[in-house]
C-alpha cells in the first residue's frame, strides 16, 4: 500500500485525517510516464484523475487548425486531469510529460464520492479550478492587449517563479523549455522568441541554452513583464 506521507502535506489533501488519506490512497495507482509520453489526450474519455508526485506535465490544447497551444505546466503536488470538476466527461487538453514523471491515478468513478465525503478536498479542488480559470482569462487579456515582448517576458517570469531553482547564475527554470515551447505559450513565432531571448541575453536578463533558460536579472525581466521597457 502507498505511504500516506506521499500526500499528507500537499494542498489538495489539507484538512483530511490520516486514516481517511489511507482510504483514499488505497484506491490510487502509482504510474510512471517517460519524458514526452502522453498521460492522456484531448477528447479522450476522462476515466481517471491524477496527482503529480514528481516531475512536470505540459498541458497542450489543440486548436481547430491543428496549432498547438501550451496552456500551462503542472508541477509536483498538483492535481490534473480533473475533468469532472469542470462538468466534463472528456479531457479538454493533452497532458504530456515534460520530464520523467510519477503520478497517482484514481478512477473517475470515485470523483463524486470523494468530493462528497471529504469537503476540504472539494473546496481545495475547486479553488484550484478557479485559479486556473482566472489564469486562462488573464492569458486571453494578455494575448489581446500586451506587446509580444511583454507576453514572452511574462511567460518566462511565471515559469521561473513556478519551477525556479536558485543557482550561481540566477533562477534556473527547472524543466526542459525550448524556444518553440515559449512561442506556443505566447502565441508568437519561433523567430520572434529567438530574437527576444538573444537580445535579453546580450543585455544580461537571461541565459539560454538547449531547452534551458536561467533568469539572471529577475528585477529587469519583471519590469518587462509588467510593461516597462528595459532601458
Amino acid at each position: 500500500m502507498l505511504d500516506v506521507s506521499l500526500i499528507a502535506d500537499l494542498p489538495p489533501f489539507d484538512g483530511i485525517e490520516r486514516k481517511a488519506l489511507g482510504t483514499l490512497l488505497s484506491h490510487a495507482k502509482s504510474r510512471h510516464y517517460e519524458k514526452s509520453s502522453a498521460v492522456f489526450n484531448q477528447g479522450d474519455p476522462a476515466n481517471s484523475f491524477f496527482l503529480l508526485l514528481d516531475g512536470h506535465i505540459r498541458v497542450v490544447r489543440m486548436a481547430p487548425d491543428g496549432e498547438q497551444i501550451i496552456a500551462r505546466y503542472i508541477s509536483s503536488g498538483e492535481l490534473f486531469g480533473i475533468a469532472q470538476a469542470l462538468g466534463r466527461d472528456t479531457y479538454p487538453a493533452n497532458a504530456i510529460a515534460a520530464v520523467d514523471c510519477i503520478a497517482l491515478a484514481w478512477p473517475s468513478s470515485l470523483w463524486q464520492e470523494t468530493v462528497e465525503k471529504y469537503p476540504s478536498f472539494a473546496s481545495n479542488t475547486y479553488k484550484t479550478v478557479g485559479s486556473r480559470l482566472q489564469e486562462a482569462q488573464d492569458r486571453i487579456v494578455e494575448m489581446a492587449t500586451e506587446r509580444v515582448e511583454q507576453r514572452v517576458a511574462n511567460a518566462i517570469w511565471k515559469l521561473a517563479n513556478q519551477t525556479g531553482i536558485k543557482t550561481d547564475e540566477g533562477l534556473l527554470i527547472d524543466l526542459p523549455i525550448s524556444r518553440q515551447d515559449i512561442s506556443e505559450m505566447t502565441g508568437t513565432t519561433l523567430h520572434t522568441v529567438s530574437r527576444l531571448l538573444s537580445a535579453w541575453e546580450q543585455n544580461g536578463l537571461v541565459k539560454s541554452g538547449r531547452q534551458k533558460i536561467t533568469v539572471t536579472s529577475g528585477h529587469r525581466l519583471k519590469l518587462l513583464a509588467d510593461g516597462n521597457r528595459d532601458r
